[in-house]
């Protein structure tokens, strides 16, 4: 079964939001049309209690973007971003959901972050979504979202270690930075992903 996985397109993601991606806004469209193309359609939601310990106002002296160690872990400290039941949480407004599916929220854990839609960074506590895609007999898995170099990339690493074929869409992802994104692009091909444009999928 072909399986869309559209990473965390929310409002705080988008230009404007919170912790904005660059052009985050242009990809909802397309995903749009892609999501036609799939047997099944999931979605993944960053969900933040406030507070979280991922974010730089709760750690005195520090700023956005600062690293930290969190309890043996490199953390990125960002801006107080997708709070549970924020508008910045929400979807954003352009992307059709009547055909997602089922939504994976992640990040709910005041004390450790979830970039990956599989598990927390710490891989201590699963979100159910592997467990979900196999009982449905999802084996091939494309992603898109938000951001490539974040969320979509430790996604697709933990998709590829479950066992998937899994391939990432890359002009329905867009990233925080460049730079990023291409070693985690490169670290994908290496690991047994596939890159493609959307314009290789049929239906």
């Amino acid at each position: 079964m072909k399986t869309l996985v559209i990473i965390d397109v929310q409002n705080d993601f988008i230009p404007g939001g919170a912790l904005a991606v660059p052009g985050g806004d242009e990809i909802a469209p397309l995903i749009n049309k892609l999501q036609e193309k799939f047997d099944l359609v999931i979605a993944t939601q960053d969900w933040h209690p406030q507070g979280h310990a991922s974010f730089a106002s709760g750690h005195e002296g520090k700023e956005p973007f600062d690293q930290i160690d969190l309890d043996g872990i490199d953390q990125v400290l960002w801006p107080d971003h997708c709070v549970q039941n924020s508008k910045g949480a929400e979807f954003h407004p352009d992307l059709k959901t009547s055909r997602i599916e089922a939504i994976f929220r992640k990040g709910t854990n005041p004390k450790i972050d979830s970039y990956s839609g599989f598990y927390d960074n710490a891989h201590l506590k699963s979100t159910g979504l592997a467990g979900y895609l196999k009982e449905k007999g999802a084996k091939e898995l494309f992603f898109a979202g938000l951001a490539g170099d974040y969320c979509v990339y430790f996604s697709v690493k933990d998709a590829l270690t479950e066992g998937f074929n899994v391939t990432l869409i890359e002009d329905a992802t867009r990233a925080l930075d460049e730079e990023n994104f291409k070693k985690a692009k490169e670290d994908i091909l290496v690991k047994g992903g596939r890159i493609i444009s959307s314009s290789e999928i049929k239906s």
